[in-house]
């Protein structure tokens, strides 16, 4: 009985908690669950005079068209190549930047640059891509470095080569700020203890960092990889579809770029929609695979 009333005070507490998440739970349902009926243009010959319940049912016709399409082994390159990339310096360059400002010995510089490093994380690809493509132009300040060391101009934003490292360089510029405070975070939880031990054995701080911050920091490091394995067929729509153009498909056009001039400018609703289920269905078997290596490797749950 002790216990029955025990629960149903704790029940009463948290009910104002459940309540809040109502109009949540509602937003989620109606934009992320409710949208996800139209799967079903994947297997139709979709017109959108017919709508979902008239349109002719193909099974997988659909899937077989777009194996079948001569870029799409292109864009999957692409995207897996572009991901990697972001993947793996957005991970190191962060890393690296935590291991040297948590050797600056001036507070006040060292929350200078934290902030500084972390502004552009707030900042929207619609504001990034425009200062990206001013800066890269023919006419902009790094094309005008260039012309000064007697090198010819460049286009940056037209060459396919330049154009992957501008968006992957580009892309951990903006994101390093946020990663490197995590790495900064779990930099403090570091027992001080174990530097001490190390200096009274003569270590120096090349060697501290070697053999005591870099361990404390592998569990964080682990988790942050393993769950980085998720994103892999996700290159970054917004950065790319802001600065990428027609000329540079070929090494910058990745499987959500597909899908959005293939479904709203080429108007084929249901290959487009065929190719977001791929895209999803491979999504969803990574992200399990890096939810139980971080459980494993670094015991990490949801719940």
């Amino acid at each position: 009985m002790k216990q029955l009333t025990q629960r149903k005070g704790r029940y009463m507490l948290e009910l104002p908690l459940h309540l809040m998440l109502i109009p949540g739970i509602l937003v989620t349902l109606v934009y992320s669950y409710g949208p996800m009926f139209g799967i079903i243009m994947a297997f139709q010959k979709f017109e959108p005079a017919m709508g979902f319940f008239k349109s002719k049912w193909v099974g997988w016709k659909n899937f077989e068209y777009i194996f079948r399409l001569p870029d799409f082994q292109q864009v999957i390159w692409n995207t897996f190549f572009i991901s990697v990339m972001k993947i793996c310096l957005g991970l190191a360059v962060p890393l690296i930047l935590a291991l040297l400002l948590n050797e600056l010995i001036r507070g006040w510089f060292a929350r200078f640059v934290q902030t500084t490093i972390f502004m552009p994380f707030f900042l929207s690809w619609a504001v990034l891509g425009g200062i990206m493509i001013e800066l890269f132009s023919i006419k902009g300040p790094i094309n005008s470095v260039v012309s000064a060391f007697g090198f010819e101009p460049i286009m940056f934003m037209a060459e396919k080569n330049w154009f992957v490292a501008i968006v992957v360089a580009s892309d951990v510029w903006k994101g390093m700020g946020y990663n490197m405070i995590i790495f900064l975070a779990a930099i403090m939880g570091i027992n001080a203890n174990l530097y001490e031990a190390a200096e009274v054995d003569g270590a120096g701080k090349w060697r501290q960092m070697l053999h005591v911050t870099l361990p404390g920091m592998m569990p964080i490091i682990v988790l942050l990889c393993t769950l980085s394995l998720g994103s892999v067929l996700s290159a970054g729509f917004d950065q790319i579809l802001v600065l990428y153009n027609p000329i540079v498909y070929e090494t910058g056009d990745v499987i959500d770029t597909f899908v959005y001039r293939l479904g709203l400018f080429e108007q084929q609703y249901a290959p487009a929609a065929a190719i977001g289920l791929f895209k999803a269905g491979i999504s969803v078997v990574l992200v399990s695979i890096s939810y139980y290596l971080a459980y494993r490797l670094s015991n990490y749950r949801i719940f």
